[in-house]
């Protein structure tokens, strides 16, 4: 069973994806800088994937097994 993101949303320190296996998951935008430092309207431009998350105009593109695993752009 393949996990998909259904819908992200965000606050001002974190990024809430709910998943298709009825999970949210909260990340802290610290771990991703691209969207951290994204304007709100950048931010809306997410697209949904079956298997992530793509931001176009940021060049950013996040897995939802790596959020699943604790993987960031920060090391």
């Amino acid at each position: 069973m393949t996990i998909s993101p259904m819908s992200i949303r965000f606050d001002e320190h974190t990024m809430w994806v709910e998943l298709s296996d009825g999970r949210t998951l909260g990340i802290p935008l610290a771990l991703f800088p691209r969207l951290l430092h994204a304007t709100p309207a950048e931010l809306d431009q997410a697209e949904l994937s079956r298997v992530g998350l793509h931001w176009e105009a940021l060049d950013e593109d996040i897995s939802i097994a790596g959020l699943l695993a604790g993987h960031g752009d920060v090391t």
